[in-house]
């Protein structure tokens, strides 16, 4: 940058520091040059500008006056120059700069202010030249980081090679992507992630003791702001290099945000195929052998399933990558899917099932720790011989998740341990469980749509409470006598009557074959 000690260190200027007391200021970052006569320059002197004056305001205002002018305007220093008329320097002159705290700068004679000017768009093309290069330079680093798989780790540790400043990267779902030169806290990345999620972001975000951090925004494929890249200093004291240096990191990290967003949607794609092949039956056998290899499971082995939910509202997307790093961990080759409504997973087991359900409850409370929300429930299917058997393992693991989910239970168990109506159900094909919630149930939701009744609602709020009249009436904010009018009607419609066992059961399994959660059984109907 263009500076005081750059302009005196060109001896073809013939530059000469007067006020050596102010040595420090020498450095700091000149604008550019003003040159001026005038008794009072403050009103056109810019900040940070440097000074040239001949004196010629000598005839008409005193010294202090003058450099008071300077000084009131920000100037960065005062360049004097000797002529003829004025061979010397003004006696007081140098007391005077050295009192406001402006450094004097003394031009021999003979040497022309344009010199100085000329001097200086020079070296303020230097650095013009040299940020150029190292934006270049560092452009082609980024770049080649990126290529080689370094990710976000690879452009911090090049941005740590040049400005040795502490560096976070977090984001918006709270998650530590990448760190360099710092410990962050739990709590610190919290309140990184939840700048984040701020409309419009802050410029700069107290890290809990750390001081203000400067952010700058990473953003993904949609223009979207993803992540956050912080520096773990004030903006303030960033020098413009380090500011520059961050700026352009940021942009390649919203390319590498873009291909991590792009390579989870693929990923995703190809595990819910994966699943749909899976519980379609054996006749896809060959084709779920060929996509298990490709994650690097042996498909013509054993196969421990597992599926796994959150209790807490946790996103299935983390859960599927700690339950990633978990088997990573254990050097286990896996494949691992987030569904809409738990996470699926499936790797090559030569051990036991008792082995495989310490596993699962170690996999549980792994995870747990690692994804925020707390507890995960796991349902384990039985060991499959092979990838072509793979269907009833998978239901019965998905179905034992759900009811565990719903429970205040275990945190793992198989299809052996919890037997409920929904593992008869999540056996069945959805064709077969829909044509059954027709026959049942067409009727009234028929008549229900002609006539504009709540035939099926009442149905459902009766079950619900267990075949409790006057509870069920309440729900539904009518009397008891209309409640049994309605009821008489779904009988008369159904040729099912709510005061049977087994017509109370046809009518409950008709309406749990089409509900995604668990459905509360009912116990004997009260007349």
């Amino acid at each position: 940058m263009l500076t005081i000690s750059r302009l005196v260190a060109d001896t073809t200027l013939g530059l000469r520091v007067v006020t050596p007391e102010l040595t420090g200021s020498l450095d700091a970052e000149i604008r550019w040059l003003h040159t001026t006569e005038l008794p009072d320059p403050s009103l056109y002197v810019r900040p940070g500008e440097l000074v040239l004056t001949n004196g010629l305001w000598l005839a008409h205002v005193p010294a202090d006056q003058f450099v008071d002018a300077v000084a009131r305007a920000g100037a960065a220093g005062l360049v004097f120059g000797l002529t003829a008329q004025t061979p010397a320097l003004p006696e007081d002159l140098a007391a005077v700069c050295v009192s406001r705290g402006l450094p004097l700068i003394e031009l021999c004679i003979g040497v022309p202010f344009a010199a100085l000017t000329r001097a200086a768009a020079r070296i303020q093309n230097e650095v013009l030249q040299a940020e150029l290069t190292a934006t270049v330079h560092r452009g082609d680093a980024l770049a080649a980081a990126l290529s080689r798989g370094g990710g976000a780790v690879g452009v911090l540790e090049i941005l740590r090679g040049e400005t040795e400043l502490p560096l976070l990267m977090v984001d918006r779902k709270g998650r530590r992507l990448a760190s360099i030169g710092c410990e962050p806290t739990d709590e610190q990345v919290r309140l990184a992630a939840a700048a984040l999620n701020r409309t419009p972001p802050p410029i700069e975000v107290d890290l809990l003791g750390s001081g203000p951090s400067a952010l700058y925004l990473v953003e993904g494929a949609m223009g979207e702001i993803d992540a956050g890249l912080y520096c773990l200093e004030p903006a303030a004291k960033l020098a413009a290099a380090d500011r520059e240096a961050l700026a352009q990191a940021a942009r390649f990290l919203s390319l590498e945000v873009t291909k991590q967003q792009a390579v989870h949607a693929i990923e995703a794609r190809f595990g819910a195929e994966l699943l749909e092949m899976i519980l379609s039956g054996p006749r896809r056998s060959g084709e779920v052998s060929r996509r298990l290899r490709a994650y690097g499971v042996a498909s013509d082995r054993p196969l421990g399933v597992f599926a796994l939910a959150p209790v807490a509202d946790t996103p299935p997307d983390d859960i599927a990558t700690a339950v990633g790093a978990f088997f990573a961990t254990h050097g286990i080759p896996a494949f691992a899917t987030a569904g809409s409504r738990d996470v699926v997973a499936i790797c090559p087991w030569e051990g036991t099932a008792e082995g495989l359900a310490r596993f699962a409850r170690d996999l549980s409370a792994e995870t747990g720790r690692r994804v925020p929300g707390g507890r995960i429930v796991i349902g384990l299917g039985e060991l499959a011989a092979d990838a072509g058997a793979l269907r009833e393992p998978l239901v019965r693991a998905r179905e034992v998740c759900q009811v565990l989910r719903a429970q205040d239970g275990p945190d793992t168990a198989t299809f052996a341990d919890i037997a409920t109506f929904r593992m008869l159900l999540g056996l069945l094909d959805e064709r077969v469980l829909q044509g059954f919630s027709d026959q049942v149930l067409g009727i009234i939701r028929d008549h229900d749509t002609r006539a504009h009744t709540e035939l099926e609602h009442t149905l459902r709020t009766f079950l619900r409470n267990d075949g409790q009249w006057a509870v069920t009436a309440a729900d539904l904010h009518v009397h008891v006598n209309t409640l049994r009018n309605r009821m008489a009607r779904i009988t008369e419609l159904t040729g099912r009557n709510v005061n049977r066992l087994e017509d109370i059961v046809d009518l409950f399994l008709a309406l749990a074959a089409e509900t995604s959660g668990p459905v509360t059984a009912p116990r004997t109907a009260t007349r």
